[in-house]
C-alpha cells in the first residue's frame, strides 16, 4: 500500500475543495450575508492543511488498483467532513451528524435531507447544497485528473475506475487525463445549455443554477420547501428533459460529439433505458388520471416522477405517496434500476440489469441445449468473464449491504415500508422514498446512529460499494506483494 501517495491525493482534495468553496463566498458577498464567513474559515483550513500536504509529491507514485479504491473512498469522506463545516459553524445546521448527513447527501447527489425549513437557509448554503451536486454528479476525483497530473502514467485509469459509475469502465481516448477532460467539458456543455433554456422560461437566475446543479448531478436538492412543484409546467419539463439526458452515457454524447451518431444510436443499453421509460411513463400516467384534472396533467407528472427517480434525482413536483399501489410499486422497482452506466445517476445501473437478464437467459439456454455455447454480448461486444464476475459480485454485496442496512435501522420503530424505502433512497443516492420519506417528508426523525447508516449507504452506492467495503478488509492495510 503506497501510502504516500493516498496522502498527497488527499491533500489535492482539500486544495480542490478550497477552491471548490470560493463559489458561495463570492454568492454571501452578493447577497450580503454574513454566513459566507464559515465558507472564508473552511476554504484557509483546507487551502492551508492541502498546501502543507503535498508541499513535496512523492517520490513513488506507483499505483494500483487497491490504493486507486482506498484513495478514492477517502477523498469522498474528507471531501464531505470539511464540506459539512460551514452548515455546522454557522449553526444553520447545528448538529454536526445533521451538517454532515445534508453535505454526504449531496456529494453522492442522494438529495435525502434532514431539513425541515428549505428557505431558512442563507443563500449561499443553499448554493453550497447544490454546488456539491455538481462536483458529486461527475465526480471531484475526475476532475482533478482532468487538470492536475498526478499519479502519471497509466495509473490514473484505477482511479478512474473507483469513481465513475458503472459495471466498466472505458477510456474514450488512449490518455485517461483527456478522457477526464472530455468528460467534463460535455458535463458542463449540457448544464450550460439547462441554465440558458431555464433563464428563456423566466426562472430567476439564483433558482436556476441552483436547480440546474442539482439536475445535472442527478441530485435533487430544491431551495423551496416544495421542491419544483411551484415552477412552470414548462420549466418542469425542462427539468424533466434534462433529468433524463444526464441518466444516459456520456459516451453517447461523445460519439455524436465525433459524428459518430449511428454508434450513438446503436447503444444497447441507452435504448433500453429511454423504452423503460416510455413504457413505464405511460402506465403511471393512465394509473393517476383519475387524479388530475386532465390526459395531458397526468402525464406530465409521470413523466417528471418517472425520470426523477430512474435517474436518481429525487426532485418532485407532486407527492406521489399517494398515487395508486401500481404506480408507487413501478417507482420503487425505478428506485433500484437506475440510469445508464457512464452517466451521473445511480442505482444499480441499465447495464447491470441487462448482464442479468442475459445471463438468466442463457441459463435457461443452456437447461434446453445443455451442448450449445452461448456468448453474452452486451453493446454488440462479448462480455468478458471479470466483467460478469463483477457484476455478479456487486449483485451479492449489494443484496448483504441492502439487507444488513433494513436491520440496523428498524431500531428507530419506524414502519417496514418506510424502512425498506429509506434503505433504497440513499443506497441508490435517489432522496425520497415512501411514507415517513416520502416526498414532502425529511430525514430529521431518524437517530443519529441511523443517519450514520445511511451516510455509509449514500457513500457506497455513489462509489459502487467496493471502495468503501475496501476500508474495512484487514488485508487492505497489510504490507505485503
Amino acid at each position: 500500500m503506497n501510502i504516500a501517495i493516498i496522502i498527497y491525493f488527499l491533500g489535492w482534495i482539500l486544495n480542490v475543495e478550497a477552491v471548490l468553496m470560493l463559489l458561495p463566498c463570492i454568492t454571501a458577498l452578493i447577497y450580503q450575508e454574513s454566513s459566507g464567513f464559515y465558507f472564508l474559515i473552511t476554504l484557509v483550513i483546507c487551502g492551508a492543511l492541502g498546501a502543507a500536504i503535498t508541499f513535496r509529491k512523492p517520490k513513488n507514485t506507483v499505483f494500483y488498483a487497491k490504493e486507486g479504491f482506498v484513495c478514492v473512498a477517502l477523498s469522498w469522506i474528507v471531501l464531505s467532513i470539511f464540506g459539512a463545516l460551514p452548515f455546522y459553524l454557522s449553526r444553520e445546521i447545528p448538529v454536526f451528524e445533521d451538517a454532515l448527513f445534508e453535505v454526504i447527501s449531496g456529494f453522492t447527489t442522494t438529495g435525502s435531507s434532514i431539513l425541515t425549513d428549505v428557505e431558512a437557509l442563507s443563500r449561499c448554503m443553499l448554493l453550497w447544497r447544490s454546488f456539491t451536486h455538481w462536483v458529486g454528479g461527475m465526480g471531484v476525483i475526475v476532475f482533478m485528473l482532468a487538470v492536475l497530473p498526478l499519479a502519471g502514467g497509466g495509473y490514473n485509469m484505477h482511479i478512474m475506475k473507483a469513481e465513475s459509475p458503472g459495471p466498466s469502465v472505458g477510456k474514450l481516448v488512449p490518455k485517461v487525463r483527456q478522457t477526464a477532460k472530455i468528460l467534463y467539458l460535455l458535463y458542463f456543455g449540457i448544464t450550460v445549455t439547462q441554465i440558458t433554456l431555464l433563464l428563456l422560461s423566466g426562472m430567476p437566475l439564483f433558482d436556476t443554477i441552483c436547480l440546474s446543479f442539482g439536475t445535472a448531478g442527478t441530485g435533487g436538492f430544491g431551495i423551496l420547501n416544495d421542491s419544483i412543484a411551484s415552477y412552470t409546467y414548462l420549466q418542469q419539463s425542462i427539468i424533466t428533459l434534462f433529468m433524463i439526458l444526464f441518466g444516459i452515457n456520456f459516451n453517447v454524447y461523445y460519439l455524436f460529439l465525433i459524428r459518430k451518431p449511428k454508434d450513438a444510436l446503436c447503444c444497447e443499453e441507452a435504448r433500453v433505458y429511454i423504452g423503460i421509460i416510455a413504457v413505464s411513463t405511460l402506465i403511471i400516467g393512465f394509473n393517476i388520471r383519475s387524479m388530475y384534472p386532465n390526459l395531458i396533467t397526468a402525464f406530465h407528472h409521470a413523466a417528471f416522477q418517472v425520470g426523477t427517480i430512474i435517474t436518481t434525482t429525487g426532485f418532485a413536483t407532486a407527492d406521489f405517496d399517494l398515487w395508486p399501489e401500481l404506480s408507487k410499486t413501478i417507482l420503487v422497482l425505478l428506485m433500484f434500476c437506475g440510469a445508464c452506466a457512464g452517466s451521473t445517476g445511480g442505482g444499480m445501473k441499465v447495464s447491470r440489469i441487462l448482464i442479468a437478464v442475459k445471463q438468466v437467459k442463457k441459463e435457461l439456454g443452456s437447461l434446453v441445449h445443455p451442448q450449445s455455447v452461448k456468448i453474452l454480448r452486451l453493446e454488440g461486444k462479448k462480455l468478458e468473464h471479470n466483467v460478469i464476475r463483477s457484476a455478479n459480485g456487486y449483485f451479492l454485496a449489494y443484496a448483504l449491504i441492502f439487507a444488513g442496512s433494513v436491520l440496523l435501522i428498524s431500531i428507530d420503530q419506524f414502519d417496514f415500508t418506510t424502512n425498506v424505502t429509506a434503505v433504497a433512497a440513499t443506497f441508490n443516492n435517489i432522496g425520497p422514498g415512501l411514507a415517513k420519506v416520502g416526498p414532502t417528508c425529511n430525514w430529521s426523525g431518524f437517530s443519529p446512529f441511523s443517519k450514520y447508516i445511511f451516510m455509509f449507504d449514500m457513500l457506497a452506492g455513489r462509489l459502487e460499494i467496493f471502495p468503501m467495503l475496501l476500508l474495512f478488509a484487514p488485508g487492505t492495510w497489510k504490507k505485503g506483494f
